[in-house]
């Protein structure tokens, strides 16, 4: 008998033994697999189940948010004026920030896990605030501003800022500016951060440390918007555009 024809029949030795040593295994261990086996199956149809789950209300909660975006852009109509048939409007701003709100806050609540709900729930914030609402808009703002999604929690951060300026709380408004001059994204860059922080300073009468910061924008994005922003700041009398950077 030749190397090769030895080896070959090692080799198959090698595996008839492999595999009755493994059929051993499993009958002397016939339960265990069969619970095993069981279990896996389980958590497959589980995580199969939770996404059809997921997608499903992911798709409602888009179309709830659809709803309620569709009544924030309804038009406001003045007493007297006319309007086409069948034209829906609303009487005032409040009044239409009034029935978006209660269709946002209601998605917000049913779909909180899904993307379209946590939006939701930032324009829930917004609507609040356009009511007068200050409270419930502060927790609903801060709850997006406190979620995974980054780019969503600047803007709710954003809006807080204004909240906060708006009923004299400037220091938590120049918190919040700063936090995100110090980490921005892609909805909140940090030259936006810093023109709202420069404004707010102009409007407490610091116009020192306001200058301090559009001269700094105007040194590092001098061709940026807020670069450009910032030299017509400091240079109101200035041509504004790209020629305004030649003086």
């Amino acid at each position: 008998m030749d190397q090769q024809t030895k080896a070959a029949l090692k080799q198959n030795d090698a595996f008839v033994t492999t595999t009755s040593h493994g059929l051993e295994w499993a009958s002397e261990n016939r339960k265990s697999v069969i619970v095993t086996v069981s279990l896996l199956l389980l958590v497959i149809v589980i995580i199969v189940l939770a996404g059809v789950f997921y997608n499903k209300r992911s798709n409602a909660a888009s179309v709830a948010f659809g709803s309620a975006m569709q009544a924030y852009q309804t038009p406001i109509a003045a007493p007297g004026q006319q309007v086409p048939p069948g034209v829906k409007t609303f009487a005032s701003v409040p009044d239409r920030a009034k029935a978006a709100n209660d269709l946002f806050m209601a998605c917000a609540n049913q779909y909180n896990m899904t993307p379209d709900g946590k939006v939701c729930r930032y324009f829930g914030g917004l609507t609040y605030i356009e009511q007068g609402q200050n409270g419930p808009a502060e927790d609903a703002l801060k709850s997006v501003a406190s979620g995974w999604n980054s780019d969503l929690g600047a803007l709710a951060k954003l809006s807080l800022a204004q909240l906060y300026r708006g009923s004299n709380r400037d220091p938590q408004a120049i918190e919040i500016y700063n936090q995100l001059a110090a980490k921005p994204t892609t909805t909140v860059p940090a030259g936006l951060a810093k023109l709202q922080l420069a404004d707010l300073y102009t409007s407490e009468g610091k116009v020192d440390q306001a200058k301090k910061i559009y001269a700094e924008l105007k040194d590092k994005d001098a061709k940026g918007a807020a670069g450009l922003i910032a030299a017509q700041k400091l240079n109101p009398t200035a041509p504004a555009g790209p020629g305004a950077q030649q003086q």
